[in-house]
């Protein structure tokens, strides 16, 4: 089967309980195909035995779509025991399944082996030549059935996404989802965080006697902030910013992105500066999460014990 002959994209107008099992040869990306649908909101689930693969299918369903990584080291894999899997999704009338094969050339999977410095799982003591052809050989009767069959010998990891994210996003849209938080440097930036702004220049409502104990949530706190005269024009070139690499970002592959803005204390200037990028981040269709972490830190210590 190639991939002309694959079936179609998944309806996202489908109510029905959507699984797809991933597989392939060693080396073929089959790892990255799960990441990437892990990144487009499946449930991934990795090298799970096929002996308990009853039990997941009889739990309840989940709103979320599942990824299967099905491996053939795992010591409970067999042909038999994956075609009578297949043919048992097959005929589960309220589910609706798809297998996902990886395939790649001889050559391109010996270079790969060679450059990660692993050997083959099949043939451990072995040549990984010898191990290629076990698996091939193991695995061809799947490959036979595969409904989208994805050969990765010229692809890059940009490529695979693309491709992926075709047969299985609704839209063929890569999902970017941003985080946006505030902080105090007296605490230090924030670990893993890509973008920071630095938002100490911006009026302070510390020094009004009437704001120091709010935080930039309130509506008073914020009105103060934004009518310093370089609020507008920060909050806007912060906007185009986003809005020019966002789109890049997403085109590279990212899943996530983290956007933080920091003040002193991490209770007024940044609050009310996350708030609003936030809020403009949303209009403009993207997905956003908020955190204030000082604000969190405090709640937390407040909370009765």
């Amino acid at each position: 089967m190639s991939d002309s002959d694959s079936v179609g994209p998944t309806d996202p107008r489908t109510t029905r309980p959507h699984i797809v099992l991933v597989t392939g040869q060693a080396g073929a990306g089959r790892s990255t195909a799960l990441n990437v649908l892990e990144d487009a909101g499946f449930e991934a689930i990795d090298n799970l035995p096929l002996r308990l693969m009853p039990a997941l299918l009889s739990a309840p369903a989940r709103e979320s779509p599942m990824a299967l990584g099905i491996d053939p080291r795992n010591r409970d894999f067999s042909l038999d025991a994956m075609m009578d899997l297949l043919r048992q999704l097959a005929a589960t009338p309220d589910v609706t399944s798809e297998l996902l094969y990886l395939d790649c050339s001889t050559e391109v999977l010996l270079q790969r082996f060679s450059e990660t410095r692993r050997r083959h799982p099949l043939a451990p003591a072995d040549r990984p030549e010898e191990g290629i052809r076990r698996e091939r050989d193991l695995l061809a009767p799947i490959r036979n059935r595969a409904d989208v069959l994805i050969d990765t010998t010229s692809y890059s990891i940009h490529r695979l996404r693309e491709d992926i994210e075709k047969w299985f996003v609704p839209g063929g849209q890569h999902l970017l989802a941003v985080s946006v938080q505030s902080f105090s440097y007296k605490r230090g930036v924030p670990r893993g965080v890509d973008i920071v702004y630095d938002c100490r220049f911006l009026r302070n409502p510390h020094y009004d006697k009437s704001l120091k104990a709010l935080n930039g949530t309130n509506a008073a706190v914020a009105d103060y902030v934004k009518e310093d005269a370089r609020f507008d024009g920060f909050a806007q070139k912060v906007l185009d910013l986003s809005l020019f690499l966002l789109p890049a970002y997403r085109e590279e592959g990212k899943s996530h992105i983290s956007i933080a803005f920091g003040c002193t204390g991490g209770q007024h200037r940044s609050v009310t500066m996350a708030e609003d990028h936030a809020l403009r981040l949303a209009e403009a269709g993207w997905p956003v999460s908020i955190r204030h972490r000082e604000l969190d830190r405090q709640r937390i210590a407040e909370a009765p014990t």
